[in-house]
C-alpha cells in the first residue's frame, strides 16, 4: 500500500467551506487572491511562482527575469520590424507589459478552450480517466506482495534484504519522477507527460512479468514506480483545471480514493491471484488495467493546463499576425532550465536551509518507512504465525487500508471542528488584540494540533501488533492494531502536508517535494532491516523496538508546535 505522494490529496480548501468562492469563469468580477494562487499551485504541484491557470505570485527574483523576458521579447519584435528604435523599446519595458493589446488570454468568459468551459460529459472522462490510472499505480506498489514468496522460490534466492527491497523499491520511484516529470508538464503541459508516462509504465510493467532474475525485477521495478508517479503528481492538477474552486472538493474525493482503496485491494487480489495463477499474473493484470485506461486517454482527454494551451494560441497567433510581441498572459519569463531548477534544486536548498523542512522530512519518512516495512513482513509474519495460505494472507492488509479510510474521515472531521473553534476564539479577541497583530490569521503550527494525539496511535499500535502476533493471539487482533497504525499514518501526513502549504506558502510544493524525496528514501530501505530484525528479536521486540524510537521522536513535533514559528522567521526562505 501507498500513501498518497500527490500533495493534493490533502488539501482542505478553507475558503470554499467559509462560504467565499472563487468565481473563476468570471475575473473581471472577482480579484483572485494570493491565497487562492496558493491553493491552487498546490493542487497542481508546482510552487506559486510557477504559472497556474489563476496566474503566480513571483518573489524578487522572479519578478527579475520576468522583467528580462519581456525585454528580450521587446527586442527581437524591433529587431524583426525594423521600424522601432532602441529607446522606444526600453521605454516600453519600463512600462512593462501594460499594452493590453500585446496579452494573450481568453476570448471571454465563455472561450470553448478554457478548460473550465469544456462540456460536462467531457469533463467527467477526463476525471475519470486519471482517477482510474491514479487507482492503478498505487495498486502496482503492493499487489504482488503476497506472491514473494513464490518469487524467491521461483529465483532460488534466500535473501531476506532483497524479498523485501523488490517490494520497497517501486516507492523510490515515486521520489525521483516527480522531479522530471513536473516541469515537463509545466513546460509542455500534461497530455504529453501522462501518454509517455503511462507508455513508461505499461512497458516496465511488461518487463516485470517478464523478467528472468531478481536483480532485473528490482531494476523494472524502480522504472515501473517513476513512470508511475506522473498521475498522482498531475492529477490534481488536471481536477483543478476543470472544476472550479466551489465544486473542486467533490471531484478530488473520488481522485483521492485511488491512491487509497488502490492498495487496499490490491495485496487481496494479488494473493488470490498469486495463489491460482502464480505472482507473474499479478504484473500481467497490471499491464491490461494500465493498457487499458492509457487507450482511453489517447482517445478522450484533452489539454487542460492554462499556461500550455495559451503558450500554443500565442504562438500561432505570433505566426498568424506577425506581432512577435504578443505574449500569454500567463508567460512569467521562465525558461525551461528555471523549471528544471526549480523543480530538483530548490526541494534540495530547503533541505539545507530550512530546520522545519527537514524536520518534518525525517520524521514523516519514519513514520512511512514503518508503513512499507509493515507491508513487506506481513506476508512472512502471518504465514508462518498463523499459517495463511498464499491467497489469504492478501486480507492482512485490509487493516492498514480501513486505518487510512478512517484515518482521512477522522481528520477531515477534526480539522473542520477545530478551525472553527479557533475561528470563534479569535474573532471573540480580535477587538482586543487586531492592533497587536495577534488576532486575523491561523498560525501554520495550528496544523500541529491534530498530529501528536493522532501520531500516539502508531507507537500504541505497533506494540499490540508485535506481542498479540508473538503469543498468537487470534489473528484479528494484530490486524485490528495495524487499523490503529493506519490512523496514525494518514494523519500524520495530512497534518505535515498541509503544515508546510502554509508555512511555506508559494514555495509549498518544493518543501513537500524536498519532503516526498526523503520519506520515499527511508520508505525504501527501511523496510530491509524488517525481516532480520523480527529474526533476531521476535516479533514481540521487534515491533517494541519500532514503537521505541517512534515514541523517541514524538518531541519532535512538539518542538515544531511549540518553536516553529520561530524558526520559520528566522530561517525565512527567501528567492530561492
Amino acid at each position: 500500500m501507498a500513501a498518497p505522494d500527490d500533495p493534493t490529496t490533502t488539501i482542505v480548501d478553507e475558503d470554499t467551506k467559509g462560504g467565499h468562492h472563487n468565481r473563476r469563469s468570471s475575473h473581471s468580477e472577482h480579484e483572485v487572491t494570493d491565497h487562492e494562487k496558493v491553493l491552487l499551485a498546490a493542487y497542481e504541484g508546482h510552487d506559486a511562482d510557477i504559472p497556474s491557470n489563476e496566474g503566480y505570485i513571483l518573489d524578487e527574483q522572479g519578478e527579475f527575469k520576468r522583467k528580462q523576458s519581456i525585454a528580450a521579447s521587446h527586442r527581437r519584435a524591433s529587431l524583426g520590424h525594423n521600424k522601432r528604435d532602441v529607446e522606444k523599446t526600453k521605454a516600453q519595458v519600463s512600462a512593462e507589459d501594460s499594452d493590453e493589446a500585446n496579452i494573450v488570454w481568453w476570448d471571454g468568459d465563455d472561450d470553448p478552450q478554457n478548460p473550465l468551459n469544456f462540456s460536462k460529459w467531457l469533463k467527467v472522462l477526463n476525471i475519470t480517466i486519471v482517477s482510474a490510472i491514479c487507482f492503478v499505480t498505487p495498486l502496482g506498489s503492493s499487489m504482488f506482495a503476497p506472491g514473494v514468496p513464490q518469487l524467491m522460490t521461483e529465483f532460488r534466492s534466500d535473501n531476506i534484504e532483497l524479498a523485501s527491497f523488490v517490494v520497497s523499491v517501486y516507492v523510490l520511484g515515486f521520489a525521483v519522477g516527480p522531479l522530471f516529470f513536473a516541469p515537463l508538464s509545466e513546460l509542455y503541459g500534461r497530455m504529453p507527460v501522462y501518454h509517455l508516462c503511462n507508455l513508461g509504465f505499461l512497458s516496465f510493467t511488461i518487463a516485470c512479468a517478464l523478467a528472468t532474475n531478481l536483480n532485473m525485477l528490482i531494476g523494472f521495478r524502480f522504472l515501473a514506480g517513476v513512470f508511475g508517479s506522473a498521475p498522482l503528481t498531475n492529477g490534481g492538477g488536471t481536477i483543478a483545471d476543470l472544476v472550479t474552486q466551489e465544486k473542486r472538493g467533490k471531484a478530488m474525493s473520488g481522485f483521492v480514493m485511488g491512491p487509497i482503496i488502490g492498495p487496499i485491494i490490491g495485496p487481496v487480489a494479488g494473493g488470490y491471484l498469486s495463489q491460482a495463477k502464480g505472482w507473474r499474473w499479478t504484473f500481467w493484470v497490471l499491464a491490461m488495467l494500465s493498457g487499458t485506461f492509457g487507450l482511453l486517454g489517447l482517445a478522450f482527454m484533452r489539454e487542460t493546463y492554462a499556461y500550455a494551451i495559451l503558450d500554443r494560441k500565442t504562438k500561432r497567433l505570433r505566426k498568424e499576425t506577425g506581432n512577435m510581441e504578443l505574449r500569454s498572459k500567463l508567460d512569467s519569463g521562465l525558461s525551461a532550465k528555471d523549471y528544471f531548477l526549480h523543480s530538483i534544486v530548490r526541494p534540495t536548498k530547503m533541505l539545507f536551509y530550512s530546520p522545519i523542512v527537514l524536520g518534518t522530512a525525517v520524521f514523516v519518512g519514519v513514520v512511512y518507512g514503518y508503513l512499507y516495512l509493515l507491508f513487506t513482513t506481513f506476508t512472512p509474519v502471518f504465514e508462518e504465525t498463523y499459517h495463511f495460505s498464499s491467497g489469504t494472507v492478501g486480507l492482512t492488509f485490509l487493516g492498514l487500508g480501513i486505518g487510512s479510510l478512517a484515518g482521512v474521515g477522522f481528520f477531515a472531521w477534526a480539522t473542520d471542528h477545530v478551525l472553527k473553534m479557533r475561528r470563534a476564539a479569535e474573532e471573540a479577541t480580535a477587538s482586543g488584540e487586531a492592533s497587536e497583530g495577534h488576532a486575523g490569521a491561523l498560525l501554520p503550527e495550528f496544523r500541529l494540533k491534530l498530529l501528536l494525539p493522532a501520531y500516539c496511535l502508531i507507537p500504541c499500535g505497533l506494540f499490540i501488533y508485535g506481542w498479540t502476533a508473538k503469543y498468537h493471539v487470534h489473528w484479528i487482533v494484530p490486524i485490528l492494531a495495524t487499523v490503529l497504525i493506519g490512523i496514525g499514518n494518514m494523519a500524520v501526513f495530512m497534518c505535515i502536508s498541509l503544515y508546510l502549504i502554509d508555512a511555506f506558502s508559494i514555495y509549498a510544493a518544493s518543501a513537500l517535494a524536498a519532503n516526498t524525496v526523503i520519506r520515499s528514501i527511508m520508505g525504501a530501505v527501511l523496510p530491509l532491516a524488517g525481516q532480520q530484525m523480527y529474526k533476531t528479536l521476535g516479533l514481540g521486540w521487534g515491533n517494541s523496538l519500532l514503537a521505541f524510537v517512534a515514541l523517541g521522536i514524538l518531541p519532535v513535533p512538539w518542538a515544531f508546535l511549540r518553536w516553529g514559528e520561530r524558526l520559520r522567521t528566522r530561517f525565512e526562505i527567501k528567492n530561492l
